[in-house]
């Protein structure tokens, strides 16, 4: 690798370590939404939603729960060609993750489909293929649990958008292998009047009682709540643990209990940053006459606030100071895991060699809303302010070839490359969900290599520019707002396809994808 490429990926944008035995809030300034997580010996995993996009289900590692790396996705693809096109929202939400058996497992609804496991000995080598436990419309959230006498039970939240209702939650016996239900299972708790929308359920077991941990109250303005039973099918108490308070985290929503190797007891949730998505927070817990204490500044009925910043979890041994993964060089023979595509990825779509990444044009039969192509490869926002640079050499075929970099939600822009007039123009073009809004010539270049650059500033305020000599920007002049996507944050990624059939000879050949300050 060359001083220049390793250059490209030795910054970190966000760091929650403090390196002072302290860290900061959010852990994870990305959109590592419905974060569930696990302890098995020293080492802590993390799975979150994915969604529409693959691969599938990214799984995350620490060992002191603050500095995180992904390390696997559980599945390459969805197993339904529907996914083959963009299904924005849908997919796979809420996973939960346990270790059972001398294994792990991970369960997950995707809405419209049913309820699904996979299993691993080692969370970095293969995971078992999806399998599905339930065929069924709009059971959603779904976490396993195994008692003491063996006995496996599963718990679920409702989607009205299928089902009609929600604020519901339900259990239901379970094979021990957790391949099916063994019924169709009882509501155990009706949060309709003090918890509504009470989603995203994780079971517990600690001293005889059963726990499920719960938020409710909406996204952005919700809250934690605990439920506590002596009898798995209830009844249950409900009590409110963490809230917003004065703190400017709002929500805050769905996350996951875990215990230390020392014994103590962290919250891991996600905060709702509209543009920048679902960002991960980690709040301080102990238990007290059997009820959890979450974050601090607990009020007379004992519900708290969240941290902004506390002291590390005490760790059987020193940890590093990583982050995951955001820029790429492109000099390995595989794309580094913080890539996702749009759709069921394609091995026709791209191509790794000669330490950089070929994007082929390829694209749908009169497709030019990008939001709607599969072929865009993108990543999440890292953090509040940063700078993307890339530099590409595009050999398109025809005028019909595009690439470009990508600001991609329900709102979009990019900075474009096409053939104009014998040379190539670069455009700027703006879109949404519904339609290709508007495009503008904002200048051409002399070859046919390039940078093209975008700048995210507060509030997801966001410039493009391009240079010929990696030096000189030249500005698009219009600021784009990113907003979110559907149940996601917006996403910044690069492309290279053709607006008018499916194959084309073109090609853009990308050196760098550099994220930094």
């Amino acid at each position: 690798m060359t001083e220049a490429k390793k250059s490209v990926v030795d910054r970190k944008i966000w760091q929650a370590d403090l390196e002072n035995g302290f860290y900061q809030n959010p852990i994870l300034h990305a959109d590592y939404s419905d974060p569930d997580v696990v302890r098995v010996g020293k080492d802590y995993y993390m799975v979150s939603s994915s969604f529409h996009m693959s691969p599938s289900l990214p799984v995350l590692h620490s060992t002191d729960l603050v500095n995180w790396k992904i390390i696997n996705h559980v599945a390459q693809t969805l197993p339904y060609a529907s996914y083959d096109k963009p299904r924005h929202g849908e997919g796979v939400w809420a996973p939960s993750i346990r270790y059972h058996d001398r294994k792990f497992w991970v369960f997950f609804s995707a809405p419209d489909e049913g309820i699904f496991m996979s299993t691993a000995v080692d969370p970095v080598g293969e995971w078992t293929p999806l399998h599905l436990v339930k065929e069924v419309k709009g059971w959603i959230d779904p976490c396993p649990f195994w008692d003491d006498d063996g006995q496996a039970y599963l718990v679920n939240a409702f989607a009205k958008s299928r089902t009609g209702f929600k604020s519901i939650l339900h259990v239901s016996r379970m094979k021990p292998d957790g391949t099916e239900l063994l019924d169709e299972g009882i509501h155990v708790f009706d949060g309709t009047q003090h918890h509504p929308t009470i989603e995203g359920p994780k079971f517990h077991k600690r001293n005889g009682y059963y726990y499920i941990f719960a938020p409710a109250g909406g996204v952005p303005t919700g809250w934690q709540t605990i439920l506590r039973s002596s009898n798995i099918f209830g009844p249950y108490e409900d009590k409110i643990v963490l809230h917003q308070g004065k703190t400017n985290i709002n929500g805050p929503h769905q996350g996951g209990w875990v215990e230390t190797e020392t014994g103590e007891s962290w919250f891991l949730h996600f905060q709702d940053k509209k543009a920048y998505g679902r960002i991960v927070h980690l709040q301080p817990m102990y238990w007290e006459n059997d009820w959890p204490v979450m974050g601090q500044n607990q009020n007379d009925v004992g519900i708290g606030e969240p941290v902004i910043q506390w002291e590390k979890p005490k760790a059987q041994a020193s940890s590093e100071v990583v982050v995951p993964d955001m820029s790429d060089d492109f000099t390995s023979d595989k794309l580094w895991l913080q890539w996702q595509w749009q759709a069921n990825r394609k091995s026709h779509w791209y191509n790794l060699k000669d330490q950089m990444l070929r994007l082929y044009a390829v694209g749908l039969s009169g497709e030019t809303n990008l939001y709607h192509i599969p072929n865009v490869m993108t990543q999440k926002f890292p953090a509040e302010v940063f700078k993307v640079t890339t530099k590409l050499t595009f050999s398109p075929e025809s005028p019909e070839d595009h690439c470009g970099l990508i600001v991609l939600g329900e709102q979009y822009a990019s900075i474009e490359v096409r053939q104009l007039d014998g040379q190539l123009g670069v455009f700027y073009v703006r879109g949404n969900e519904k339609e290709l809004q508007n495009e503008r010539c904002v200048g051409k270049i002399k070859g046919n290599e390039l940078f093209l650059h975008v700048e995210v500033n507060e509030g997801a305020i966001c410039r493009f520019s391009f240079s010929e000599d990696g030096i000189s920007l030249a500005q698009a002049e219009d600021i784009f707002e990113a907003t979110p996507g559907k149940w996601v944050g917006a996403q910044i990624g690069i492309y290279c396809y053709n607006d008018n059939h499916e194959h084309s000879k073109g090609y853009a050949d990308f050196d760098y994808f550099s994220v930094h300050n």
